[in-house]
């Protein structure tokens, strides 16, 4: 196999990446397995934004291999591709992105790995680059714990790969005391265990008429696990707050290309000082009794109980104390319900969970004997716990489903309801949940611009044998 440096370059009008699923199709098809394909081993990617060039460093047993597979860049743009040797001259002559490419940079976990991993997990693979994935309602069915490998996926960048031995939290801005922390340094904080559902905000965007831009997830992108760490409150008590500092950045690992963004975004996100006083936020380096998978966020994350799971910053390196707004990538322009309400638009920050009850059995596909039909699924809600669930068979009457076990604050709850079914046949079910603050499903959740909080009553069509 030789080695080949590839370049390529295209013009602004030009760029893939103003459009997202033309930008999605090439990032797919700069994945590790695609590359597989045509005989191709990428070995190292840098992406220089403002210029909109990309440099690959990649193997291939000859050019013309490497050729092929670039085919799909060179008709929107110029393509070089050059043995690595006569690429050295170019990183001697002080090519920055070429230093970028070939120099230090942050280990990443190979996407192509990570995809596999995902697919034997038996994930719904939504996106390979960046690796999103949802979890499979059958997954769901116990209403406990998901266990780590089938727990849903989201990422915006690169999974990053962090050395637990050198891993420091650096705790700054406005606190008495600075603080860089090992892990061993927050082993030996008190630590706390939580049950906490996390949900994507996108959840249920494919869902939306008329179609919106974005993952399309279904209703897998949801899920829940034991999850044991330090109290926010610890780490901030021990660095001290000035009185100025009012509101807390979260700072993760992540970072990439964003369009209308020169140079990498770091995946950053914020609460007010009161949210976190408030709340029971935990710095998590633990799910389900096991070490943090580096897909959720090792060997430290953010967990935001009760909100979508945006806040719930993973690989989290940093915490900055400010005095008022961030207004960050993440934090300002992503992850705001936009509507258009009498000719004027409408703006409002995804905070809380919505409230949603799923049916988790039985399965659409599932052939069910007629008789008794036990119909089961799990409810949640960021603003209270679940007060009750209703399921209509086939157009009747709403009936109220049994709550399983005590009523959970952070997790989500297990609910059923059995009903006669005496002939063969297929029945819609349907399911809404309520929580104890009285917030309840909608028949249609409103349409918003990127496709957030989706929570409409949730049907399945159950047949009956």
């Amino acid at each position: 196999m030789a080695l080949f440096v590839v370049r390529h370059h295209h013009s602004a009008e030009r760029c893939p990446a103003q459009d997202p699923y033309t930008g999605a199709k090439f990032l797919n098809h700069l994945s590790r397995s695609n590359a597989i394909r045509y005989g191709v081993q990428i070995q190292g990617e840098a992406v220089v934004e403002a210029e909109h060039s990309l440099y690959l460093i990649a193997e291939a047993s000859d050019e013309n291999h490497l050729l092929e597979f670039m085919q799909v860049f060179q008709e929107i743009g110029h393509l070089d591709i050059l043995p690595a040797s006569t690429w050295a001259r170019v990183v001697a002559g002080g090519d920055s992105a070429a230093h970028a490419l070939m120099g230090e940079s942050p280990s990443v976990i190979d996407p192509a790995d990570a995809c596999q991993q995902a697919i034997d997990a038996g994930l719904v693979v939504q996106r390979a680059h960046p690796l999103n994935c949802e979890t499979l309602i059958p997954a769901l069915i116990s209403g406990a714990m998901v266990p780590n490998a089938h727990f849903y996926v989201r990422n915006h960048f690169h999974i990053p790969l962090l050395d637990p031995s050198s891993f420091r939290l650096t705790v700054g801005g406005l606190v008495e005391r600075e603080l860089s922390l090992s892990l061993n340094d927050l082993h030996n904080l008190p630590l706390q265990t939580l049950t906490v559902t996390l949900e994507c905000a996108g959840n249920g965007r494919a869902l939306f008429e008329p179609p919106i831009e974005g993952e399309k997830w279904t209703l897998g992108a949801v899920s829940t696990a034991e999850w044991t760490g330090v109290p926010l409150t610890e780490v901030l008590d021990l660095a001290g707050l000035k009185p100025s500092a009012r509101e807390v950045l979260f700072r993760g690992a992540d970072s990439g290309a964003v369009a209308g963004h020169i140079g990498p975004v770091r995946f950053e996100r914020s609460l007010r000082l009161d949210q976190c006083r408030g709340a029971e936020l935990l710095l998590a380096y633990a799910m389900n009794g096991e070490p943090l998978p580096v897909q959720h966020g090792y060997p430290l994350r953010l967990v935001v109980p009760d909100w979508y799971a945006v806040a719930s910053v993973k690989w989290l390196t940093g915490i900055e104390l400010l005095d008022g707004p961030f207004r960050g990538h993440y934090q300002y322009d992503k992850y705001w319900y936009e509507w258009d309400r009498d000719g004027e638009p409408v703006r409002e920050p995804v905070t809380l969970q919505r409230v949603r009850a799923l049916i988790t059995e039985p399965a659409p596909a599932h052939q069910t004997p007629r008789g008794d039909v036990a119909i089961r699924g799990v409810a949640w809600s960021g603003s209270s716990p679940i007060d009750q669930v209703e399921v209509s068979v086939g157009g009747g009457d709403w009936q109220e489903a049994n709550l399983l076990g005590e009523r959970r604050r952070h997790g989500w709850q297990p609910w059923e309801l059995i009903i006669r079914v005496p002939e063969p046949g297929t029945l819609a079910a349907r399911a809404r949940a309520t929580d104890l603050t009285g917030q309840t499903q909608p028949e249609r959740a409103e349409w918003n611009r990127l496709g957030y909080g989706n929570n409409a009553i949730h049907q399945v069509d159950i047949s009956i044998v």
